[in-house]
């Protein structure tokens, strides 16, 4: 019997699984399809910056931790398998293409009070900067401490590390209903077996709310289809990351190009779509006009966990003494997902949470009018 069963294969289980192990908990964990490749193989890698000592919101100190932990991670992961996940500070951009030169002001002062170094430039200091923006560009936010990493690079390594560290990784068992006894979870039901744990985490993105339900408990998780297209230049037209809102360019070493990502509530249907691959290629034309020559090579998408209020659902699950949550991170599953490894170790191991859990509680649907803090 495994101390705990985590279910769920993505990044964030994946995470929990490497971190439980490495402080001698034995960890199965089970996936209803492939390993990682949902929402977290399919995402851009994108690792804002953060600074917990200074942060006093409990989402932008889980932020700010993440930041903190991401480049001994990748070391560490690198070192153990040998595997790079491409981790490494880009810088980014985040830019305007018209209306008034204040506009990012108060993002500025945002990122300020957090101590992260945040600038705001005008067009020729962003010309300067990257001379292959389009030239009608307004204003810009320099973040020289945003980063990347490489999504399936990094699931390749947290699954190689985990197995070593003597994870049991079984994969194409969805789980069909957690077998309770007196609000204790005794097994993990699959078509084929009872999976049989200590403690059980419910890290299934997207398909939380299914098996939640059934526990008395309705997480406010939709899937959210994002999709992006890979583009290749060579050599690359920028070097950083390049935003306008919730869409944005990130350049790879290899002269490779990620544009995403779209937003689409449209259930479980991961198709890509003409009007979603149209729509991305005109954003990049639109942001650097030189891409209009660059080469397509592939597009995909996946199905992010997003959350009523935009707030992962992180802690205990009402009425069950054994029985964890880490879901709905939506766009940030990857950017948080070393800390939320760490808390979820500490609530197995009955150690004090690095940051409160009020916020990521279940049951704060309760309070949807009261003091639910806004989306991150």
């Amino acid at each position: 019997m495994a101390d705990v069963v985590v279910i769920g294969g993505g990044v964030i289980g994946m995470s929990i699984a490497w971190e439980l192990s490495r402080h001698g908990v034995s960890v199965k964990v089970l996936d209803q399809s492939v390993f990682g490749r949902e929402a977290s193989w399919a995402g851009a890698g994108i690792l804002p910056p953060g600074n917990a000592d200074v942060a006093t919101h409990p989402y932008d100190r889980l932020r700010g931790e993440s930041c903190r932990l991401w480049p001994g991670w990748s070391a560490e992961l690198r070192e153990l398998t040998g595997i790079d996940n491409g981790f490494r500070n880009c810088g980014g951009l985040e830019i305007r293409l018209a209306g008034p030169t204040d506009q990012l002001d108060d993002l500025a002062e945002a990122w300020g009070e957090e101590a992260v170094t945040a600038e705001v430039l005008g067009r020729d200091e962003l010309l300067q900067l990257e001379p292959a923006l389009n030239p009608s560009t307004v204003v810009g936010l320099h973040l020289p401490e945003k980063c990347q990493v490489r999504n399936p690079r990094h699931l390749k390594a947290l699954m190689a590390a985990a197995s070593t560290a003597g994870v049991e990784l079984v994969a194409g068992a969805p789980v069909v209903e957690l077998v309770r006894e007196n609000g204790h979870v005794v097994a993990a039901r699959t078509m084929d077996a009872e999976h049989v744990g200590g403690q059980f985490v419910v890290a299934a993105g997207a398909w939380t709310r299914r098996l939640l339900v059934d526990c008395g408990t309705d997480v406010a998780i939709e899937p959210v289809r994002g999709q992006i297209v890979q583009l290749a230049a060579r050599p690359l037209p920028f070097t950083r990351i390049i935003g306008l809102g919730a869409r944005y360019l990130v350049p790879r070493p290899d002269g490779r190009i990620l544009v995403g990502s779209t937003e689409e509530w449209v259930g479980f249907q991961k198709e890509n779509t003409a009007e979603g691959v149209a729509g991305l290629i005109r954003f990049a034309e639109e942001l650097v006009p030189g891409l209009a020559g660059a080469g397509f090579e592939r597009c995909w998408s996946g199905l992010r966990p997003g959350s009523a209020d935009g707030m992962p659902y992180l802690g205990p699950v009402p009425g069950h003494d054994n029985l964890l949550v880490a879901a709905g991170h939506f766009r940030a599953g990857l950017q948080l997902s070393p800390a939320t490894a760490v808390l979820v170790r500490q609530l197995v191991l009955g150690q004090d949470p690095l940051v409160s859990l009020d916020p990521f509680r279940c049951d704060r649907v309760d309070q949807v009018t009261g003091s639910i803090p806004s989306a991150h």
